[in-house]
């Protein structure tokens, strides 16, 4: 029998993190050394508090049983105690929160929810590729919001023709960013909800990054904003803010009217997240932040010693805000080029650029999400390839 799937399958991208991934491991089971800042997986473990919360409620057969369709609401009040608490932000957890299989499944959902077959997407690039993936499933078109360093990798909405600006009906943002690890400014999600609201376009804001702030500088969150749940949502994961990748769980918060869309895809697409996962997570958000503290520091740590080692190497780096690096590469290389020239020759393997789309070229990102001393060597590793082959860092 011969099977065809549909076009909007055949149409979704491959993920280039899964291809160069396996590429890692046969190295690694060749008897390679390979230094992986490619992935932005937390490697350290989910804080005990919370592995114990699981284990008391897993224990509990009422947690056995499908749970809500649309999610504990005790979970979904502890989210919003959150936010109160982080930033000044009020919402009702009965119609301003949703909980999601991960960030990045609602990230995905959103496009299936609000594009149909033509509509416009205003896309950030460069950006998370997983963005990409609902759009394309909603059979709608993107539209570029390119983030220039001399703009400090901010959109400039003055760029969009006013063709696009009518079109225009959902719109991506990431703050702090992926790849860039820059943060945003206040007067810069008041001019984004001036535009969303004259334009009728939907804010989608991932804030994945968000609890952890370096330099003790919180980053501000859109919500913030005065008017920001008139004209969109934003998402949260519990992954990198308490080492929770593995249990996929998070929320998306804001505008009532898409919170009930998304619950509404949702009923349709799951039963519930597993009871003891949720209740786990609520221990998570209610119970001791020094954790997250502390994780804040173990990055802050890396990021310093990383940045620094390049920097002594003569690779010029702005400071990077978030999780990642956003490393400017020498010459006129292509990103692809230079990453798989560095995965071959030094072992180090790094995000080529151009993954996260065209404004992508010309640069690495590199994870912070490794033991201290394995930045260290990847840095000795990046010298003595700067020298080997010439590139000047």
């Amino acid at each position: 029998m011969r099977t065809e799937t549909a076009r909007r399958l055949r149409d979704l991208p491959r993920s280039s993190f899964a291809t160069t991934v396996a590429r890692i491991d046969q190295l690694v089971a060749a008897g390679e050394d390979v230094v992986n800042l490619c992935q932005g997986n937390p490697d350290l473990p989910t804080p005990p508090h919370i592995v114990e919360a699981l284990r008391r409620e897993v224990l509990d057969p009422a947690t056995h049983r499908y749970g809500s369709f649309s999610g504990l609401l005790e979970l979904k009040a502890a989210i919003g105690d959150w936010y109160a608490a982080h930033h000044r932000v009020r919402l009702d957890p009965e119609t301003e929160v949703a909980i999601l299989f991960g960030a990045k499944a609602g990230l995905v959902e959103i496009s299936q929810c609000f594009l149909d077959p033509g509509d416009v997407c205003l896309m950030p690039d460069p950006a998370f590729p997983d963005y990409w993936a609902g759009v394309v499933l909603a059979r709608a078109d993107m539209r570029p919001l390119p983030l220039r360093r001399e703009n400090g990798f901010l959109p400039d909405y003055t760029e969009l023709d006013p063709v696009t600006r009518a079109q225009a009906k959902l719109m991506f943002l990431n703050y702090p960013n992926n790849p860039t690890s820059v943060t945003a400014p206040p007067d810069f999600y008041a001019e984004t909800v001036r535009f969303a609201a004259e334009h009728h376009v939907i804010v989608a804001s991932d804030f994945a990054y968000g609890a952890l702030g370096f330099d003790g500088e919180r980053p501000v969150s859109f919500l913030e904003t005065d008017g920001a749940k008139d004209v969109g949502v934003e998402f949260i994961s519990l992954s990198k803010m308490f080492n929770m990748a593995g249990w996929r769980i998070g929320a998306v918060v804001g505008n009532r009217d898409v919170i009930a869309a998304i619950n509404l895809l949702q009923e349709h697409y799951y039963v519930s997240l597993p009871p003891f996962i949720q209740r786990a997570a609520v221990a998570a958000l209610t119970g001791p932040q020094d954790c997250v503290d502390e994780l804040t520091a173990v990055y802050e740590r890396r990021r310093d010693i990383f940045v620094a080692g390049v920097r002594d190497a003569g690779w010029p780096v702005d400071e990077p805000r978030s999780i990642f690096a956003w490393l400017p590469i020498p010459g006129r290389r292509k990103s692809a080029e230079f990453a798989d020239d560095l995965l071959t020759r030094a072992r180090v393997a790094v995000a080529p650029g151009h993954w996260f789309g065209e404004h992508g070229e010309g640069y690495v990102r590199v994870s912070l999400l490794a033991p201290e001393e394995r930045l260290r060597e990847a840095v000795a590793r990046l010298a003595a390839f700067s020298r080997s082959t010439g590139d000047l860092l």
